[in-house]
């Protein structure tokens, strides 16, 4: 599964914005994409002003078909107006059993 954590800086008159915009693109994306397996919208909890995504995807290939939907694009194309990001704090693959470690 391929995952990774966001953030965003949003203006403090458009954090409902935000947050409706978030969770409107979490719930088509999950009904909708059949690699979309998690999306959380996270409020900060000492500055009310940012906002994380956690997004899990099945592989990389369903993040790539979720990042050129329509979803997506909507998303970007409101929020853009009135939040700073995203900051990419962390994205992978989660390592399981049966697949080989990277070497260093």
């Amino acid at each position: 599964m391929y995952q990774f954590v966001v953030s965003f800086t949003v203006r403090p008159e458009h954090r409902d914005d935000f947050v409706r915009a978030a969770r409107k693109t979490a719930r088509d994306s999950l009904a909708n994409e059949p690699g979309s397996r998690r999306f959380e919208v996270i409020a900060d909890e000492a500055n009310p002003d940012v906002f994380y995504l956690n997004e899990v995807y099945a592989d990389v290939d369903a993040f790539n078909a979720h990042a050129a939907g329509p979803y997506f694009g909507a998303f970007f194309a409101e929020a853009g107006a009135y939040a700073e990001g995203p900051t990419w704090l962390m994205r992978g693959t989660v390592v399981t059993d049966h697949q080989p470690r990277r070497r260093a």
